[in-house]
């Protein structure tokens, strides 16, 4: 593979993109901590912040008081530098949210599709929003990161399939980036909850784990030595399809009697999806009207719930059991609508179930992210190649 030779201009691009990215991490900073941090020289931190400062990436936001001589003056990323968006789409609408280019939330909406079947309109509904919403023009966002339920398909970066969203099918990809004019991703919505956990929540820190997402239907996310496992196709971690005892082989298509969208008819994720644990709440005596409020009126009395949670965790450990035995990944993390209503009172379930089944023990916990964890996700991804284009060229000749 061709390298690119250490040139005066390389260099000075990756000590920009050393020094930005330190500021993002740490900022504000002084001229001289920026030197400290990075190992460069007080005239070349200083060389490197005049160009950031000409390109309109750092200011002075203030001043560091010291011991003898003037205070040292405090630089910083310029907020509205580069923005970008993102989106989480399902069949109840679409969330739209920017962020500048520090991660800083400047703005979220929520738009109903209204039965809408061209995905390109709605999204294109849902970005003008939310941009007028955050005072942001459209020309100014620098990448789009999209997460929907279904396979995406890693060669192309189109939607194969989605039970949920039937009108996301392939072409739709290049449509958004004709629309919008900007670099657009689509990603499974379980891999950006996954993103989003590695970030800032349970697995910060930690390169191999398995998100377990339970909601309308049942997902998993896999990464593996920091990195997104996808499969060759996009498949990876479709674990609603896992055969398992007690129900059928996944081999035909119903209705959700619990959101009215198509639903597998078999595997594991008719074992566990909210019909399923609708179902078993009440024959454990627990009659509330959804499936999420079942779980949660068992966690908060144990006494009249526990054995439902009991038998809910045993059909979770049958996936994560699959999961652990293959993948060996150390640590499960919890989930999704019905995944957080259980809390811990169900992951510690899980846990103790997958270790009757499994030879190994993985640690079961729950999700530690705040907020909707798909549209974090989306939202921090679309930072990363953001940032990956503006740091890039930032040296000049």
């Amino acid at each position: 593979m061709a390298t690119r030779p250490g040139t005066p201009r390389l260099l000075r691009e990756l000590n920009d993109r050393a020094a930005l990215e330190l500021l993002i991490s740490e900022g504000p900073l002084t001229r001289a901590r920026i030197g400290e941090r990075t190992g460069l020289s007080k005239v070349t931190a200083s060389q490197l912040l005049a160009r950031l400062e000409d390109r309109g990436l750092v200011e002075v936001v203030g001043e560091q008081a010291g011991g003898r001589g003037p205070n040292a003056a405090l630089y910083a990323v310029v907020p509205g530098s580069a923005y970008v968006a993102g989106l989480t789409v399902g069949p109840e609408g679409v969330v739209a949210g920017v962020a500048d280019i520090t991660g800083t939330l400047m703005a979220q909406v929520t738009v109903d599709p209204l039965g809408a079947d061209d995905p390109v309109a709605v999204v294109h509904e849902a970005v003008v929003k939310v941009c007028r919403s955050a005072r942001v023009a459209v020309s100014r966002l620098r990448s789009f990161v999209i997460g929907t339920p279904g396979v995406v398909d890693p060669r192309t970066g189109d939607v194969q399939f989605a039970f949920d969203l039937p009108a996301w099918h392939e072409g739709v990809l290049a449509g958004l980036r004709n629309d919008l004019r900007r670099p657009v991703t689509i990603e499974n919505d379980v891999n950006l909850a996954a993103v989003a956990e590695h970030a800032f929540g349970a697995a910060r820190g930690t390169g191999d784990f398995a998100l377990v997402w339970f909601d309308r239907g049942v997902g998993t996310a896999v990464m593996l030595d920091g990195r997104l496992h996808r499969g060759v196709s996009g498949g990876a971690g479709e674990i609603g399809y896992l055969p398992v005892p007690g129900v059928p082989l996944p081999e035909g298509v119903t209705e959700s009697s619990s959101y009215g969208v198509p639903a597998l008819a078999g595997g594991f994720g008719s074992l566990v999806g909210a019909d399923a644990v609708r179902q078993l709440a009440r024959e454990h005596g627990l009659d509330q009207p959804t499936a999420v409020q079942c779980v949660r009126a068992a966690v908060a009395d144990e006494a009249l719930g526990g054995t439902f949670l009991d038998a809910l965790a045993t059909r979770i450990s049958y996936g994560v059991a699959s999961v652990t035995i293959v993948l060996d990944p150390g640590l499960i993390v919890v989930s999704g609508a019905l995944g957080r209503a259980g809390g811990t009172a169900l992951a510690s379930r899980v846990e103790r179930a997958v270790a009757r089944i499994c030879p190994t023990r993985p640690r079961v916990t729950l999700t530690d992210v705040d907020g909707d964890p798909v549209l974090r996700g989306a939202i921090h991804a679309a930072l990363e190649r953001g940032r990956e284009e503006v740091f890039s060229t930032t040296a000049g000749d």
